[in-house]
C-alpha cells in the first residue's frame, strides 16, 4: 500500500482544465510545451505524448526519477494475469543501449525499485544528485521504454524470484484474504484479479504475449515522467528532449476497456481454511471511483471506523477483548474500487460474535451515532500532515505521485488536499449509509485448519490418452434413410383400433432401436368439465406420484429401468422395453392412488413456481394478453385463469376434487 495520503484522490476533473501557456513554448527544447504549474511543480509535454513533471528542491542532496506507465492488472487479458507485474521485473534486465544496467546501478549507488497496482506500474531510482547521475537515469529510462529486451532467458531466470514472491503471498493469511475478497467482490471487472496473477498464467506465459503487452503499453503517450529533488531545470528539459523526444509517437490505439461491474444484489461470503495460528474476518464494500466526489467522504468514514485507538471498531472489538486487532484499508482505483475492514481473532475463540459486531458497527453506527466534529478533525489533521510531509520529501512525493497519475492527473494530489476542508460530518454519514449496506457486503473468513478437506484437481489427460486403449464393445444398428414426405408417412403407418382407442404405428430402423410414444386423450365436454379444469391439471400432475402398488420412487426407478425419458403421457424408450413401458403407463393411469403428502408437495411446488413469475416481465405480458383476449366466463373449460388467481386457487383445491376428476374421466375412451 502507498503512503496513507495517497488514498485521497477524487474527481472534479473539470476543475483541472489546463490551458497550455504558448507564450513560453519558444524557449523549450524539442517542441516541448509547458503545462500547468502548482506550488513550484510544473508539467511539460513532448510532441510524442509523454508528460513530464518537474519538482525541483535544492535543499535536498538527492534526486529521484520515477516513470509511471498507465498499465496495471486492470489491462490484463484472460490467461495473461500477472503480466504487468512480470514486466516490472524484466524492465531492469537490460535494453539495447543499456545491456547491463544493474552493474551501473550498483556503481552509482542507485536505489531502484518498481511496483505494480490495479491501474499503473512505476519504476523509480533515487541517487546522489549530480548532472552525470541524472542524465544517465533519464537516458536509461528512455531506452527501457522502447528498447528493453523482454527476453525469454530473462523471463526464465526471473521466474524463481516471481514464484517466491507468489509463495510469500500464499503463506501470508492477510494477503491470501485480500486475493479472495477481491475475487468475490468482482464478477467481471479485472479488479477481481490479484496483481501477482494466477500461478498457471505466471508459469505458462508466452514471451511473445509479454512482448506484445510491452509494445502496447510502454509508449510515451501512456507514460508520465516525474523528476524530483536537486537539479537544474533547464538541463533536465534538454536531456529529456534528447532522450525521450526521439521516440516517435505510437501509431497504435490503446485498447478500450469497457467492462463495468454490475451493482451487487446481495451479500457474499467466502471462507479460506489453511494451517495458521490466527483467525481473520474481513468485511468488504465496493466504493465509487476515487475520482467520484463521494469517495473522500466514504474513505474518511472508513478511517473513523478503523482508526486506532480512537476508532469505533477498536472500541467495539479490541477494548472489550473480542479481537486482538482491527483495521480498515481503502483502495484507490480509477474505476469503482473497494474498502476492507477486518479483525484478527485468537485461534480457538468464537469468530461469529466478532463478525456480528463488525457488521453492526460498520453498517449501523453512523445512523445511530453520526460522525462527530472531533472524529472528522482528527482524520483531516492526519491527512493534512501526510500531504505536508510528502511535499517536504521529494523522493516520497515523486514516487507517491504515481497514485494520482494513475487516476488521470497529478494535480489531483492538490485537489484532494484542498478539498479536505470541504468535507462535513453530514457527508460522511451519508456516504457510510449509502455504501456500507448489506447487499453491498462481502464477508471473508480465514479459519485455521490443520487438516483442510481439499479436493485437488488432477492433471487433465488428452483425448488421445483416453482413447489409447479403447475398443468399441457393441455395433450400433444402422439407421435407414427415411423419406419424410406425407405420402411415405401415410404408406408406412399402420393403423388399428381397440374400442375407442386409436393406435398408429410408424416403424423404421434407427440407431439405438429407440421408440417415441405420444398419447392424446379427450375427456369430457363443455358441460361436464365446467369448473373442473384445475382439478384435471392437478390430476395429471399426481399420476406418477404413487399407485395402489407402487410409490413415487418405485415408479421413477421403473422408468429408469425401462429407459423411459420424458413424461408418462409422452416418452422415449426402446423396442425391447416398449411393452413394459406401456403396461406401466396403463397401470399408473388406472390405479393412481393420490397420496395426501405428495399432493401437498405438488401444491407447494406449483405455487412456488407461479409466484416466481409474478415479477417476470415475459410471464406478466403473456398473462395480460391472455386476460385481454379471454371471452369465456369463469368455470368454462376454455376460460383463462389469471396468474394471481391461480396462485390463490391451487392451495384451496381439495384432494378429493382431484381424485373425483380421475374417477370420472380417466380411461382410454376417445384416445
Amino acid at each position: 500500500m502507498p503512503l496513507r495520503f495517497f488514498r485521497w484522490a477524487l474527481a472534479v476533473a473539470l476543475l483541472l482544465a489546463a490551458g497550455f501557456a504558448s507564450a513560453q513554448n519558444a524557449v523549450l527544447p524539442g517542441g516541448m510545451t509547458r503545462g500547468p504549474s502548482i506550488e513550484g511543480i510544473t508539467e511539460y509535454r513532448l510532441p510524442n505524448g509523454l508528460r513530464v513533471i518537474l519538482y525541483p528542491d535544492a535543499s535536498k542532496p538527492t534526486a529521484t526519477v520515477n516513470i509511471t506507465y498507465l498499465v496495471g492488472s486492470r489491462m490484463e487479458n484472460y490467461g495473461e494475469t500477472g503480466m504487468a507485474h512480470l514486466l516490472e521485473h524484466l524492465l531492469f534486465k537490460g535494453s539495447k543501449n543499456f545491456p547491463r544496467p544493474d552493474a551501473e546501478f550498483s556503481r552509482r549507488g542507485f536505489q531502484n525499485n518498481g511496483s505494480t497496482s490495479l491501474d499503473r506500474t512505476n519504476y523509480f531510482s533515487t541517487f546522489r544528485a549530480s548532472d552525470d547521475n541524472l542524465k544517465w537515469a533519464i537516458d536509461w529510462s528512455a531506452d527501457a521504454m522502447v528498447n528493453s529486451f523482454i527476453a525469454k532467458k530473462d523471463l526464465d531466470s526471473e521466474m524463481t524470484v516471481v514464484r517466491n514472491e507468489y509463495e510469500m503471498g500464499e503463506n501470508d493469511p492477510t494477503r491470501v484474504m485480500l486475493k479472495r475478497m477481491q475475487s468475490v467482490m468482482y464478477d467481471w471487472h479485472n479488479y477481481g484479479n490479484s496483481t501477482i496473477g494466477a500461478r498457471s498464467d505466471i508459469e505458462n506465459v508466452r514471451i511473445e504475449n509479454l512482448q506484445a503487452f510491452y509494445r502496447t503499453y510502454y509508449q510515451p503517450d501512456n507514460a508520465v515522467l516525474t523528476i524530483a529533488g536537486k537539479f537544474d531545470e533547464k538541463k533536465v528539459l534538454d536531456w529529456v528532449a534528447q532522450s525521450f523526444g526521439k521516440i516517435p509517437r505510437p501509431k497504435r490505439a490503446l485498447p478500450t476497456l469497457w467492462t463495468a461491474e454490475p451493482t451487487h444484489d446481495g451479500e457474499r461470503t467466502v471462507a479460506v481454511r489453511r494451517k495458521g495460528e490466527v483467525q481473520i474476518v474481513m468485511v468488504g464494500y465496493r466504493l465509487p471511483s476515487s475520482l467520484h466526489p463521494d469517495f473522500m467522504a466514504a474513505a474518511l468514514a472508513a478511517d473513523i471506523l478503523g482508526d486506532t485507538p480512537a476508532g469505533r471498531l477498536h472500541q467495539a472489538l479490541v477494548v472489550p477483548g473480542k479481537a486482538a486487532q482491527v483495521f480498515a484499508w481503502t483502495f484507490d482505483a480509477r474505476d469503482p474500487g473497494f474498502v476492507l475492514f477486518g479483525a484478527v481473532v485468537k485461534k480457538g475463540e468464537p469468530i461469529e460474535p466478532v463478525t456480528q459486531t463488525l457488521i453492526e458497527t460498520i453498517e449501523g453506527s453512523f445512523a445511530k451515532s453520526p460522525a462527530t466534529a472531533e472524529e472528522l478533525n482528527r482524520q483531516v489533521q492526519e491527512q493534512r500532515t501526510a500531504f505536508d510531509r510528502a511535499l517536504a520529501d521529494p523522493q516520497a512525493f515523486g514516487v507517491g505521485l504515481s497514485e494520482y497519475i494513475a487516476l488521470g492527473d497529478w494535480r489531483l494530489f492538490f485537489l484532494s488536499r484542498d478539498q479536505l476542508a470541504q468535507v462535513t460530518t453530514a457527508r460522511i454519514d451519508q456516504a457510510a449509509q449509502r455504501y456500507f449496506v448489506r447487499d453491498n457486503r462481502t464477508i471473508g473468513y480465514y479459519l485455521p485448519d490443520d487438516a483442510p478437506k481439499r479436493a485437488e484437481m488432477p492433471a487433465t489427460p488428452t483425448a488421445a490418452q483416453r482413447l489409447a486403449d479403447y475398443k468399441p464393445t457393441t455395433t450400433a444398428a444402422v439407421a435407414e434413410a427415411f423419406d419424410p414426405s406425407q405420402q411415405n408417412i401415410d404408406r408406412r403407418t399402420q393403423r388399428m383400433a381397440f374400442g375407442e382407442l386409436d393406435v398408429a404405428l410408424l416403424p423404421k430402423r434407427n440407431r439405438g432401436n429407440t421408440v417415441n410414444v405420444r398419447t392424446s386423450f379427450r375427456w369430457g365436454d363443455e358441460k361436464s368439465l365446467n369448473g373442473r379444469m384445475l382439478a384435471g391439471e392437478m390430476a395429471g400432475g399426481m399420476l406418477a406420484r404413487g399407485t395402489s402398488k407402487m410409490t413415487r420412487q418405485q415408479i421413477a426407478d421403473e422408468m429408469t429401468r425401462l429407459q423411459m425419458t420424458g413424461g408418462l403421457l409422452g416418452f422415449q424408450t426402446t423396442r425391447e422395453h416398449l411393452p413394459d413401458a406401456l403396461r406401466l403407463l396403463a397401470h399408473v393411469m388406472k390405479d393412481a392412488s393420490f397420496p395426501a403428502d405428495e399432493y401437498a408437495q405438488l401444491q407447494r411446488q406449483i405455487v412456488t413456481g407461479l409466484s416466481s413469475q409474478v415479477d417476470n416481465p415475459e410471464a406478466l405480458s403473456r398473462d395480460a394478453m391472455s386476460i385481454h383476449f379471454n371471452t369465456y366466463p369463469p368455470g368454462d373449460p376454455r376460460h383463462y385463469m389469471p396468474l394471481k388467481e391461480r396462485i390463490e386457487a391451487v392451495p384451496g383445491l381439495p384432494l378429493d376434487a382431484v381424485r373425483a376428476f380421475h374417477r370420472d374421466f380417466y380411461g382410454t375412451a376417445r384416445g
